[in-house]
């Protein structure tokens, strides 16, 4: 599953993770693994792109990421199972995007996200680039 954290540091030469999510995205397009996006989190990369790197990157987006994954559209079950998620976990640092993601993992079984916030992992996932792989020091407080 990709998550907005990752992604992002790919397309963003200037973040500080660019140089760790580019190489592990590099490796989990030759696995040929399947790859799965919901589309709350397109619609987050969308407005990310476009705000801070213009539209040029949301084309990128379109022409070489979009044909390599799954799009999975979150209906009103899953949306609402995000939001008593969220609400039960009661933290001001998760979002409903990121609910939606691991109630989407959960339901289709996905043990693997693309993603540098370390909310999968505390929710029991696992993670590319994994951890150890990522600079040492501060953790994005993604």
């Amino acid at each position: 599953m990709l998550d907005t954290s990752a992604l992002y540091a790919v397309f963003d030469r200037d973040d500080h993770w660019h140089g760790v999510t580019a190489e592990a995205w590099g490796e989990v397009l030759h696995s040929q693994a399947p790859l799965l996006v919901t589309n709350y989190v397109l619609v987050e990369m969308h407005a990310l792109l476009g705000r801070r790197l213009g539209v040029a990157a949301v084309a990128a987006l379109h022409d070489h990421v979009l044909p390599w994954v799954s799009t999975v559209w979150v209906d009103e079950s899953l949306h609402r199972e995000a939001q008593s998620a969220l609400r039960v976990a009661c933290r001001r640092d998760l979002s409903l995007v990121d609910c939606t993601s691991f109630v989407c993992m959960r339901r289709l079984g996905v043990k693997t996200a693309f993603t540098i916030d370390r909310h999968f992992e505390q929710q029991g996932f696992e993670v590319v680039p994994r951890p150890e792989r990522r600079s040492r020091g501060s953790q994005r407080p993604h």
